[in-house]
């Protein structure tokens, strides 16, 4: 009898991945078991128990055996009522803001044409901007915000006409400087963009704690921000843990985005979640409107507390100070349990710089204590 062939040795099968894959660090989220979790803008409040009863029983009334049908009609329209949107517009619907930026880039690669097209945004920014135009095959052009994180407009316009980017991100208000910036800057900036036939992106994940929304001016001069879409997540609204972002803008253009997006990317128990909160929008509302009332409290505290360097204003949950070592106070902090995010290696203008959660007002005051005994 022959005995069995020796396997041969098998090929190293993780050659297969894309080298620029193999050498990136996974996102990573701390463990935050036992400790204050001031790292990620999260929403503080629970529902109301009684609410938490009712969605309950929704949510298991649902059938889960089918795939996501024609409800999901009914949140797509119950989120053009919420951010009131514009005549002629289109909606599409991503898991997160993070699938929506995924998508965009996806449709504005250029494969096989021998031609890259270019992602651009102001820097230091959202961390899924940079990382979605490398995953799909764009470059990125990210333009210097000033040192006190303002946009360098004139830098802005020559990088929009050197690299004529397919797509530019405004982070209104941004990610982690929590900065609003000037509205004229923005649509001079916009319409740069247009003049060369880029989509200019404006994300709006931290609307509900905002002063102003650029919707207003895509409402009031629709032709001249015909190339601008709007993007927003209920992660901040208070339902981080539901996945939901929505991409608003042009229907035509909207609905050339919505080709490329993954059948069903909403499930059940997140579409029927998003109706209920929107449902309720008002204790949402109330308890935005809490948050900036504390995060006023948070500032001023700040600002008189000694070995903070720097604290700017915030038009976001979260506030953006400078300490003197922020590897030592971040640390500090931990160790008496509290979890803020330590951005210093973001980007060389976020120097010693920590990004704290706006939270309720024991929450605000249990990290107050900590950052100070760290400092």
């Amino acid at each position: 009898m022959n005995s069995p062939a020796a396997p041969s040795t098998p090929l190293n099968a993780l050659a297969r991945i894309r080298p620029d894959v193999r050498a990136m660090h996974a996102y990573g989220v701390q463990p935050s078991t036992g400790m204050l979790k001031m790292d990620a803008m999260e929403n503080p409040f629970r529902l109301p128990a009684h609410l938490q009863a009712a969605l309950g029983q929704r949510l298991g009334a649902l059938a889960l055996n089918r795939y996501p049908g024609d409800r999901v009609l009914d949140l797509k329209a119950a989120l053009a009522k919420y951010a009131d949107m514009p005549e002629g517009y289109g909606i599409v619907l991503g898991n997160g803001s993070d699938e929506l930026i995924t998508l965009l880039a996806l449709a504005c690669a250029q494969p096989g044409t021998g031609q890259r097209a270019t992602m651009l945004a102001p820097m230091p920014g959202f961390v899924m901007y940079p990382l979605s135009a490398q995953l799909q095959g764009l470059d990125f052009v990210g333009v210097p915000l000033t040192p006190d994180f303002e946009l360098d407009e004139p830098a802005m316009l020559a990088a929009i006409a050197r690299h004529q980017p397919a797509i530019t991100y405004i982070a209104y208000p941004n990610n982690p400087t929590a900065t609003l910036w000037d509205e004229g800057a923005v649509q001079r900036i916009i319409d740069a963009a247009g003049a060369q036939g880029g989509i200019v992106v404006m994300d709006e994940a931290y609307q509900p704690f905002a002063s102003r929304t650029f919707i207003d001016r895509m409402r009031a001069e629709p032709a001249r921000n015909a190339h601008v879409l709007l993007m927003r997540t209920l992660s901040k609204f208070g339902l981080a843990g539901v996945r939901l972002g929505y991409l608003i803008g042009p229907a035509a253009l909207v609905a050339e985005i919505d080709k490329v997006r993954p059948p069903y990317n909403v499930s059940v128990l997140n579409g029927e979640a998003a109706l209920f909160a929107l449902e309720h929008a008002d204790v949402f509302a109330a308890q935005a409107a809490e948050l900036v009332a504390q995060r006023t409290v948070l500032v001023n505290a700040l600002r008189q507390m000694p070995g903070i360097e720097k604290c700017w204003d915030s038009e976001a949950n979260m506030v953006l100070v400078r300490v003197a070592d922020s590897a030592r106070a971040y640390e500090g902090m931990k160790a008496r349990k509290v979890l803020v995010k330590n951005v210093s290696t973001m980007h060389p203008l976020l120097a010693n710089c920590l990004r704290l959660t706006v939270g309720t007002a024991e929450d605000n005051a249990q990290m107050l204590a900590a950052l100070q005994a760290s400092l």
